[in-house]
């Protein structure tokens, strides 16, 4: 029933492709108008189109033929069946295998989506927005079901923990990689409870610092990464995309150096010399190299600034000056980061990967470098840097006086204090603070209500655009005027839908795992670290299904069996955390207070052998906690192991019968005599028989096999057990 209502509120539309031309003259755009409709024809799908805006046609797409779309279906799980993904074959007729098994919308939308974009020789429609003969189409994208939606944020904003169900309701509507992001960071919701509550009780009792936390956390962060594996397995066992991912599709952009002919299919297969790749990807080395020192020095230089003007500067304007670095790292980071992120995004596409799974990948393995730098980098500053060595380091920091010169007084304001520099012992404390709290409410603010002020204020600009089009008698005024009335409504919808931006998930793991290495690597100095994320990530969940709902189009659904990459940057993340938990309690030892700027006080081998021990205490908790999982069984578990008994068993009993599990049936009725045995006899006198024959000719049926069994049994077995007597 829910399908059907969303289906006749969007009067039935499966997707929409945005056509747009304002820099097309009018021949090219028709040309590429009719290629666009006549290559949706051949797809079999059906289309209308109205009118868009600024130069724009909406083009809205259905299905066409419910027998091509059958087709599409069955070969779909034809092809997960062959890749093992499915556990039994589907029925051998296409209309079986749609009554047999229901489709939900997710992969409605799926299978549409590649009808629309496959490649002809797929028998698709071959439709990429933006690339090549389709670079006026801008977006393709599925309508929202605005029911459902709020009915959906209503629900969750009553609720304090989802259940597996709302999960599956979140797969069935948006597919399977979104439904994982949600599953994770609901995971990872629950699983803040503890440590929650511990990080408050360490707080009030303990303090910052303290080894105890640092064990129960590392504790806590090694359970969590594997009890999440275990959970994508089961989560892929219950939603049947386990092994998906072996299912790669082909890269547009993948450029193959040669042909060659497989040895075991025959067929011809395009490759790229792995050797190649890897020389490629060896560039890798001075990327990571140069985002380090151009992030780092950058980042460095406004630290050094900062703490120039907070800790030594003492002229005019200091309570302002303060804020200069934080400006600095504002307006400059981004920008350096998106510069960054696209050589990364260039150096990615040089080293041609073949699959679009291998390509993402590799791509976000080098954003989570330059991530891992801007998030942590000013914390390990202070922590292994100003804490030990700042009584070294303060006093070179009078080259930053330039920043302050304008408003010294005189040249005392600028210069270092020539005393024995006090560094400021609750600085890291602060720092970490500002992260995992103050930086969370700034990015919860960028995230919903930027979004929400930029749609509005595009609105209004084009409402005004409109109006002085009108007063000029232009036709910008035209674009709802031939609107029928029962479409009005519909059509601006899709209108405001087609300029919403559309929606990342990775965008939205990214922040959970950097939020999650604040926990692993830094709560050991401030242990009400999880109390924040813990209150930050019940926002956050509404507030992504709010983000997808109103200010996001509604995304593809793609299918997934895990987080992905990510999953790789939580098991780093839970490995560093065990090393600077332990080097920090080690150099906080002294009641918080640290080296005090010196290194003099610290001890090298102390040092050392406190991470030497934490971290194969990582190695050894680790190993353990996978083995204690390994031996829990799970639902996912279960039902894998009831799906591949099930598939057993259907195939022995197809090829040799239904009773193949009973018992066997009585091979002859006749009864040993002595009639029968010189018969026998007789039958084995005219043929060359060996002791072998005989050995096996004396009883002709498992019941004669019975029976003598049971007549040596009464012979031999004692009248009288001991009980008895």
């Amino acid at each position: 029933m829910a399908h059907q209502s969303a289906l006749h509120s969007n009067f039935g539309v499966d997707y929409v492709i945005t056509y747009r031309f304002p820099e097309t003259s009018n021949i090219e755009a028709r040309d590429g108008f009719t290629s666009l409709m006549q290559a949706l024809a051949r797809a079999g799908l059906a289309t209308e189109v109205r009118n868009g805006d600024n130069c724009c046609l909406l083009v809205f797409v259905k299905v066409g033929s419910e027998k091509r779309f059958a087709q599409e279906v069955y070969r779909s799980r034809v092809k997960d069946w062959l890749h093992g993904v499915r556990a039994a074959e589907p029925a051998k007729e296409t209309q079986s295998t749609l009554s047999g098994e229901s489709l939900n919308e997710a992969e409605r939308f799926r299978i549409i989506h590649h009808l629309i974009t496959s490649p002809l020789d797929e028998g698709g429609a071959g439709i990429i927005p933006k690339e090549g003969r389709w670079k006026n189409v801008e977006s393709i994208f599925p309508l929202h079901d605005h029911t459902f939606n709020r009915e959906w944020i209503k629900k969750w904003s009553t609720m304090t923990f989802l259940s597996v169900e709302d999960l599956d309701e979140i797969r069935d509507r948006f597919g399977e990689k979104i439904a994982y992001y949600f599953a994770f960071t609901q995971s990872y919701f629950q699983f803040l409870v503890f440590p929650a509550v511990f990080g408050f009780t360490a707080w009030v009792i303990l303090g910052s610092f303290s080894p105890l936390y640092a064990i129960v956390n590392g504790l806590w962060c090694v359970t969590f990464v594997e009890y999440w594996k275990r959970q994508e397995i089961d989560l892929g066992v219950r939603w049947g995309v386990k092994g998906v991912a072996s299912i790669q599709e082909k890269r547009r952009d993948f450029q193959h150096e040669k042909e060659v002919s497989d040895p075991v299919t025959g067929e011809t297969v395009r490759i790229f010399p792995a050797t190649k790749r890897l020389g490629r990807q060896l560039l890798q080395i001075p990327f990571a190299i140069l985002a380090a020192l151009a992030l780092g020095t950058l980042i460095a230089t406004c630290f050094g600034i900062e703490i120039f003007l907070s800790e030594v500067y003492t002229g005019p304007g200091q309570s302002l000056l303060v804020f200069l670095p934080t400006g600095l790292l504002t307006a400059l980071v981004p920008t350096l980061t998106t510069l960054l992120t696209g050589v990364a995004t260039r150096l990615n596409e040089y080293e041609n990967w073949e699959t679009s799974e291998s390509y993402e990948f590799a791509l976000t393995q080098k954003i989570f470098v330059l991530n891992f730098i801007t998030s942590y980098l000013p914390i390990f500053l202070t922590a292994f840097v100003y804490v030990p060595f700042g009584s070294l380091v303060v006093p070179y920091l009078d080259i930053f006086s330039m920043t302050a010169r304008p408003f010294a007084a005189d040249e005392k304001q600028l210069r270092a204090p020539q005393a024995s520099f006090m560094i400021n012992p609750s600085r890291l404390k602060k720092q970490v603070i500002y992260f995992t709290v103050t930086a969370q409410i700034v990015n919860f603010a960028l995230e919903t209500i930027m979004p929400y002020v930029k749609r509005r204020g595009f609105s209004k600009y084009q409402e005004m655009k409109s109006e002085r089009a009108a007063k000029k008698g232009g036709a910008g005024a035209g674009v709802t005027i031939n609107d029928l009335p029962e479409e009005a409504e519909f059509l601006k919808r899709v209108r405001q839908e087609a300029n919403l931006d559309v929606y990342e998930v990775a965008t939205d793991l990214r922040e959970m795992v950097v939020q999650y290495g604040y926990l692993s690597l830094f709560s050991v100095v401030w242990p009400l670290t999880p109390v924040s994320f813990i209150i930050n990530n019940w926002i956050e969940l509404r507030s992504d299904a709010v983000k997808i709902c109103v200010e996001m189009q509604r995304p593809t659904p793609l299918r997934a069996d895990s987080i992905g990459p990510w999953l790789d940057s939580l098991g780093f993340l839970t490995w560093l955390g065990s090393i600077t938990s332990a080097a920090l309690a080690y150099l906080f030892s002294n009641d918080g207070l640290g080296p005090d700027g010196t290194p003099a006080s610290i001890r090298g081998w102390a040092l050392l052998l406190a991470i030497f021990f934490s971290e194969h205490a990582y190695l050894l908790i680790r190993w353990g906690v996978r083995l204690a999982i390994s031996k829990i069984d799970s639902p996912g578990m279960e039902k894998e192991r009831a799906e591949r008994f099930m598939v057993r068993k259907r195939y022995l009993q197809d090829a040799m019968g239904q009773d193949v599990m009973n018992a066997p049936p009585s091979q002859m009725e006749e009864k040993i005599t002595r009639a029968s045995l010189e018969e026998d006899a007789r039958q084995g006198s005219l043929r060359t028989t060996s002791p072998q024959d005989h050995f096996w000719s004396r009883q002709r049926s498992w019941e004669e096999s019975v029976k003598v069994g049971v007549n040596l049994i009464e012979k031999m077995a004692p009248k009288e057990t001991k009980k008895e007597q």
